[in-house]
């Protein structure tokens, strides 16, 4: 039998704190000094956030590319500076391993707001199969492995407003660094 939490043992947990430094890229003039470290790091975090929908047939375009290294997260404001050409030296950069979650609807939303191709891509829903885990949700197989709960309490926020919280910038950052930790530390420490 597989790995598996139930929702009622994960909300038992302790709740798990990003401790990085948060970066938020809403200027073009920020875009730049964030690729340059970014492009220093052979595996990032990959997230993105989309201001939620409440009536049918309304689509928003992906307001937020959180990108985390272990220590850094940034928060790319697309709904403020576009997509910047410039994202694309880490998303459709071969030699960088992004890892994510779910990166079906998060390359539809990036193909809205470019024409390439994201490149090097791990989506932890099926990586972590390989190590006998059975859920693929971010929150439960971060409880599995680590023993703490993520907090999921911003998901449905407006990523569009004209300043993000400091509960949403946690919150997206918290999703983009988990899916670089629980990588790092299946491929140290797992066997397949």
């Amino acid at each position: 039998m597989g790995l598996t939490i139930s929702k009622e043992e994960v909300a038992e947990l302790p709740l798990e704190i990003f401790a990085g430094k948060i970066v938020v890229v809403d200027h073009e003039s920020k875009v730049k000094n964030a690729v340059a470290d970014l492009l220093k790091h052979s595996k990032i975090g990959f997230d993105t956030e989309t201001k939620p929908a409440f009536k049918r047939g309304q689509v928003h375009k992906v307001a937020l590319i959180q990108l985390s290294t272990i220590d850094v997260c940034y928060l790319f404001r697309l709904n403020k500076i576009g997509y910047p050409d410039e994202l694309d030296e880490i998303i459709c950069n071969p030699d960088i391993k992004k890892i994510g979650l779910s990166l079906r609807d998060d390359f539809a939303a990036i193909r809205k707001r470019s024409d390439k191709k994201p490149q090097n891509f791990i989506d932890l829903q099926s990586f972590v199969d390989e190590y006998g885990i059975v859920d693929n949700g971010l929150q439960r197989i971060y409880a599995i492995l680590f023993g703490k709960k993520i907090s999921k309490n911003q998901r449905l926020s407006n990523w569009e407003a004209n300043n993000l919280t400091e509960a949403q910038k946690n919150y997206a950052a918290m999703d983009a660094w988990a899916c670089l930790r629980i990588y790092n530390h299946l491929i140290s420490n797992g066997s397949k």
